[in-house]
């Protein structure tokens, strides 16, 4: 690899740093020095390079240098989303000690300096050494780069002490290698997207809030460094209320030549909250007259499940529009179907409500439902619908309701030729949609749904709104003809675009990338494995029994489980035969054979077993009775992105039917 002269002078010029620093020149001088005095014969005129660097090894010089040299490669592919960041750390000197750094680039170091007046946890104990206790974690997205903390224990002042270093780089052509200076980052409006996790000592999170912290008052700042506070509010209908407050340090590296003044950042600030408002204003104006317009063409369409704008985490209302946008999974997900089996493996939780009355009202930012790895059946519906548009298909997420009228979401998608096929997010299922004619003799053969969707009031997607205008809103009777604007009323894509194109407005929150799993599927089938054994050999040892296990067959059940999740990927069947064949070798004759697979979204082996004993078919296996029995359990955790991972177990015993 050839360095262009400007970048191996400026390596020349660090190396030469480092080894002043070390005092390199001063030790070398005297080992050289003395081996002069100690080993060179009389009859030798000079000493060789290779006894010199014998003499720096063997004293340990060499060594030492190599341990102060840090060297990280830097081959990433932009298609690959890496790994959520780990907090890079500074000494005193704001000087890097190890990371990817390229010093044409500009950086924001962010420090949390830990957290105080989180009074919820004000009455807990501090945890012994060795103790589980709920953590928080902090993780944070910026312009495609995404970073989590530390976890620490909760507390009533949370021991936050970590760095992140957040490049600052223009996406225009041309200024890719240029530094950005003073200017060019005041127009960088995308904010840092902060959100606050709490993990309970059994594995389940729970959003704690989520910021947008703008970090562009720096830029005014003396020497390019400045601390903040900033108050963290709580989510959905505590969104007015305080959860805590964080510490900030913020420091630009390298440090800026020129600092803006304070008046100028502030000028810029509120132009760009005034052109966002203005631009909000006027859509809102656009959406009320569509509104009247839609209610003029039947009056019964007031009772529609037509929903224009919806509250995000934070109880702020945004166009249902800007929750959708095309996103590349890069190689972490190689099909759409694959797709839909990761945002089935999502935990489904519906938003917290504090007493009766229904349903709350809450879509997720993407951020905060991938980091919470769970949300409601909307927040599913706009990953998987932002994913299929990625892969190139005219996707729409479908707002209506399920049986007995629960409001419900779920994507569609319409194939050139003119197929449309209904993806349900919540289990990866799929089904083509024959829509049945009322206006036939009522003796007509007619297709028979199978999707559990009763009615639709619209569709969206990002740049697309369009509302269900058709006699009846039932399902299976519509007509998805979206160009047809007597079945299909449109929004102006143009009004949409003011407010939902990427960068269209600065309250719009960015789309993360998606991140690679950090659970080694093998460790982990392996440790809830071993657990399971251990339950099990316990709970017949309640009931009086002995468990023996066998490991051959534990193996023979391997083929199916991965027949189970090829098959909920795929909807294809593969390998059965096989696995049959293998159990019926294993079981001699007059043996008999059971097994039991089951699935779940969850690592928790404790829960797993409890729910496994609540099926009378596992039950059977687990507390079996006979001569030579023999137990099998087999557990294949198969991984995807953002650590979601679909957990197969499978029991099984065998054993001699004595009549």
């Amino acid at each position: 690899m050839s360095l262009p002269p400007e970048k191996a002078s400026e390596l020349k010029q660090l190396i030469h740093q480092q080894l002043s620093k070390m005092d390199v020149h001063g030790r070398i001088r005297e080992i050289l020095a003395e081996t002069i005095r100690e080993e060179l014969a009389p009859d030798q005129q000079h000493l060789s390079t290779e006894d010199l660097i014998k003499a720096l090894r063997r004293r340990g010089i060499i060594d030492d240098v190599m341990k102060e040299l840090n060297f990280v490669t830097d081959n990433v592919d932009q298609e690959l989303p890496s790994s959520p960041k780990q907090p890079i750390c500074f000494d005193r000197q704001s000087t890097l000690k190890k990371t990817n750094i390229d010093p044409t680039r500009r950086y924001l170091y962010l420090q949390v300096l830990g957290g105080k007046a989180f009074l919820e946890h004000l009455q807990e104990p501090e945890p012994l050494p060795g103790q589980v206790c709920s953590t928080f974690t902090l993780c944070l997205h910026y312009r495609n780069q995404r970073f989590r903390s530390k976890p620490v224990a909760c507390a009533c002042e949370p021991d936050f002490h970590d760095g992140f270093l957040l490049e600052v780089h223009r996406e225009s052509l041309g200024d890719g290698t240029r530094m950005a200076d003073s200017t060019t980052m005041l127009s960088i409006s995308d904010p840092i997207h902060m959100v606050l996790i709490k993990t309970d000592i059994f594995g389940e999170t729970t959003l704690v809030a989520s910021y947008f912290l703008e970090w562009r008052s720096v830029l005014g700042s003396e020497n390019g460094v400045t601390s903040l506070t900033v108050e963290l509010m709580g989510v959905g209908t505590e969104s007015k209320v305080s959860v805590g407050i964080l510490n900030i340090k913020l420091e630009m590296y390298p440090p800026l030549n020129q600092t803006l003044s304070q008046e100028v950042v502030n000028t810029q600030l509120a132009l760009e909250r005034q052109k966002t408002a203005e631009k909000e204003r006027l859509f809102l104006v656009y959406a009320k007259q569509w509104w009247r317009e839609y209610l003029q063409i039947r009056p019964s369409h007031n009772s529609r499940l037509v929903k224009i704008f919806a509250q995000d985490e934070n109880g702020i209302n945004r166009p249902v529009c800007s929750y959708v946008k095309p996103l590349r999974a890069g190689r972490l997900l190689d099909t759409p179907r694959q797709a839909a089996r990761f945002v089935n493996v999502l935990g489904y939780e519906r938003a917290p409500v504090i007493g009766g009355g229904g349903k709350q009202e809450q879509w997720c930012t993407l951020l905060a439902f991938l980091c919470r790895n769970k949300g409601d059946c909307e927040d599913h519906a706009n990953l998987l619908c932002s994913l299929l548009l990625g892969y190139g298909l005219e996707a729409f997420v479908c707002v209506g309701t399920k049986a007995k009228g629960v409001p419900h979401a779920w994507v569609m998608t319409c194939g050139t030729d003119g197929t449309i096929t209904f993806w349900e997010s919540l289990t990866g299922h799929r089904y083509i949609h024959k829509p049945t004619n009322p206006d036939e003799p009522p003796l007509a053969e007619q297709p028979k749904p199978l999707y559990p969707y009763r009615t639709i009031g619209c569709v969206f997607n990002h740049q697309m709104f369009l509302g269900n205008c058709q006699p009846s809103d039932a399902v299976e009777t519509c007509v998805f003809d979206l160009n047809d604007e007597s079945k299909w009323k449109p929004m102006s894509e143009e009004a949409i675009k003011s407010v939902c194109a990427p960068g269209a407005t600065t309250s719009l929150p960015p789309f993360p990338p998606l991140c690679a799993s950090t659970i080694d599927a093998s460790v982990t089938s392996n440790e809830i494995e071993m657990q399971l054994r251990l339950l099990v050999s316990e709970h017949r040892k309640d009931l009086g029994l002995t468990t023996v296990w066998e490991d051959q067959l534990s193996y023979l059940l391997s083929p199916a489980l991965a027949s189970y999740e090829f098959e909920r990927t795929t909807s294809i069947s593969a390998g059965n035969e096989e696995f049959q064949d293998a159990i019926r070798r294993a079981v001699p004759d007059g043996h008999t054979f059971k097994g039991f697979p089951i699935h779940f979204v969850y690592r928790n082996a404790r829960r797993a077993f409890a729910t496994c004993l609540r099926s009378p078919f596992c039950e059977e296996i687990i507390c079996c009775r006979g001569d030579q029995v023999r137990l099998a359990v087999r557990v294949r955790v198969f991984t995807y992105p953002e650590s979601a991972c679909a957990v197969w177990i499978m029991f099984a015993c065998k054993y001699r039917s004595v009549l």
